[in-house]
């Protein structure tokens, strides 16, 4: 083969494997301005403002993208609301999950749930703001989202009981039910973590100790419960 030959081979392997470099950058870019209208979203909220009262025109212009470019990534502004919620649920499920396959007996188990909660809240204080605002007020669709969410972790919860063989007697409807008190009892605790003030430790400790508490009532009482013959 001569060396002119191997050179045009040479180009044309090149030119086929920078093919992938911008497909992959476009793919990395596409990812990084749907974060940013997700960011403009929960930045504009840090306002006050509630989700519902946001426009198409001010998320983008807060991402710094043109509107043409918010619906390759959502249809519409319920779109965005409903990757909000996704986001904010599918890491807290897997560290919860973790933290119930410890191994840890059921009162340390309660407790070092508490504590990741309470912390991933605090981390991602803004994606709980808007799911304690469109629990109550949001679109139909965001709020029906939200209650999908709340199902599922129920659902895991239930699962993994009966899994640690806790509560054996139960049935599992019984057990979804209870883990479903407890779920909405985690979501209302959500705004008493949020509006705790700053640096006031001695605040937060009562707080996760009265959360704690609020938990162990219920499973008392579920330990005490009697299904309906």
């Amino acid at each position: 083969m001569s060396a002119e030959t191997t050179g045009e081979t040479a180009r044309k392997r090149s030119r086929r494997g920078s093919t992938s470099t911008p497909s992959g950058s476009r793919s990395a870019q596409k990812q990084r301005t749907r974060e940013e209208l997700l960011n403009a979203a929960l930045n504009l909220m840090d306002t006050g403002r509630g989700f519902s009262s946001l426009s198409l025109r001010e998320v983008t212009r807060e991402a710094g993208v043109v509107p043409a470019a918010f619906y390759r990534h959502f249809s519409d502004l319920d779109e965005l609301g409903l990757a909000l919620v996704e986001a904010c649920g599918l890491t807290l499920r897997r560290l919860l999950r973790e933290a119930r396959r410890q191994g840890l007996p059921p009162t340390q188990m309660l407790r070092s749930s508490v504590l990741i909660y309470k912390n991933y809240v605090k981390a991602h204080h803004r994606y709980f703001r808007f799911a304690a605002s469109a629990r109550g007020g949001g679109s139909p669709s965001i709020r029906k989202a939200i209650r999908n969410e709340e199902s599922h972790f129920a659902h895991e919860m239930a699962q993994d009981m009966r899994n640690l063989d806790l509560m054996p007697r139960l049935p599992m409807a019984a057990l979804e039910m209870i883990c479903s008190l407890v779920v909405t009892t985690m979501m209302n605790a959500a705004t008493d973590i949020l509006d705790l003030p700053e640096g006031q430790r001695q605040a937060e400790k009562e707080m996760t100790e009265n959360f704690v508490m609020q938990l162990r009532l219920i499973f008392l009482g579920a330990r005490a419960w009697r299904p309906p013959a």
